[in-house]
Parts: C-alpha cells; structure tokens; sequence
C-alpha cells in the first residue's frame, strides 16, 4: 500500500470525504490517506497528527515526496491537540485503532470539536464504544459500511451533528443501526465468528472457580443479540 493505491480500508474511510473539505487525520502515520485525497483533488487542506516522533518523519518524508507541502500540515501532537481553530477543519477522520483509544482520543479533545465536523471513524475492535460516544455526544450516525480485507473485518462509522440524535437501543450500538438492518455477507459472517468465541469464552467464564456474574450477564446478553440477528428476528 501507498499513497497511490491504498489498501481498500482506507479507500473505504476516504470515501466519506466529500469534495472540498479540510480535513484532519489523526494517527496517519505515513500519510497515504491525506495525500491520496489530496491529489485525487478531495480536500484542499489537511492536518496530519502524529504523537509520535517516527511515524511524523515517515508521514513528512511522504508529504514532501508528493509535493504536497503547502497542502498537508504535519503535526507532532496527541489526538485532537493536532487540530488549531484557524485550521477550519470539517472532516476528522480517525482509523486503524481500537474503538476504545479512538473514544478517549475524542473524548480527551472534545474542546477542539466545534460540532460541524463530520467524524468518520474506523475502528479495528470495539465499534460499539464509538457509536457510544457518539450518542452521548450528540453525533448522529450518518453511515456505517463494513468490509474484509486481508481475512480481517472492519466498520466504518460516520457520525454527524445534525439535530436530535436518534434513540439508539443496545442492538444499534452493539451491531450498528446501518448494519444490522442490510445484513450483508460479511456482516453474516463477522457475527457467525463473533457467536463461536463468545459462546467458547462464556463457557470459560462459567467453568472457573470464581463467576464472573457480570461478565456471564454481558456475554449470555451479546450472545442473545447475535443469535437473534443470525436468524433475521431482530
């Protein structure tokens, strides 16, 4: 993968970008997604933040070889400390990360948010503590896509602020309000994995010396959710 042709993840991710934005890609390491849509001519500013010393110098080196210097702003910071008020920026896009890290990232720089960003955010594990955040922050999802490359299966979550945020029950958040209503292949088979190892970690759970009723409670929950969905009932 390079800036040319990108992995169809971040293809995926870059998609939602519409044409003209400012954007700002947090954890971009090399830069390829930013640089990709910059010279397809999709945005026309871009930060790229980095908190760390050697993914920036691999994300510089790109941006300088693409000749995109005056287009691409590299920035050492962590999460949304990369993005300055004068940058305008109306596009965030955060992928490759557990859903837990890009929930605190957007928590921890929730004062960099002037709510007329749209997210789109691209979380390896943990979708569900995404569209929880977003819920609780007054971010609509807008889209959801999810996809399989490489034997891995990822989801693209797109959140907006666009009014009163819909009353999302445990089913949306856990299988995402998009997906669990088109059920395509891959949704089918993400979820017929998922059933198997929580089916194997709650007989685990339930097994040892000392239950977990807490964790027994969640799983034997998630566990109900996904056989429900697998036979089209919810």
């Amino acid at each position: 993968m390079n800036s040319t042709h990108l992995s169809v993840r971040l293809a995926t991710v870059g998609q939602h970008v519409k044409p003209g934005s400012r954007l700002a890609d947090i954890g971009s390491d090399h830069a390829y997604l930013p640089i990709n849509l910059a010279l397809n001519g999709i945005i026309n500013y871009g930060v790229v933040g980095e908190v760390r010393e050697g993914p920036l110098e691999n994300a510089k080196h790109e941006i300088t070889k693409a000749g995109l210097v005056d287009v691409l702003q590299p920035r050492l910071a962590d999460g949304l400390a990369a993005i300055q008020s004068s940058d305008d920026v109306d596009h965030i896009t955060i992928a490759g990360m557990g859903g837990a890290l890009i929930s605190h990232i957007l928590e921890s720089g929730k004062d960099r948010l002037t709510g007329k960003e749209t997210l789109i955010l691209q979380p390896n594990v943990g979708e569900e503590n995404v569209r929880r955040w977003l819920m609780q922050n007054g971010y609509t999802i807008t889209a959801e896509e999810i996809l399989e490359e490489d034997g891995h299966i990822y989801e693209i979550i797109v959140g907006q602020q666009i009014g009163v945020v819909p009353p999302y029950n445990s089913e949306d958040l856990f299988l995402g309000p998009f997906l669990r209503v088109e059920q395509n292949q891959t949704f089918i088979k993400k979820w017929q994995r998922e059933l198997i190892q929580k089916q194997s970690i709650l007989n685990n759970i339930e097994q040892s010396q000392h239950t977990d009723q807490d964790k027994v409670t969640q799983f034997t929950h998630e566990i109900k959710m996904i056989e429900e969905i697998l036979k089209g009932e919810s």
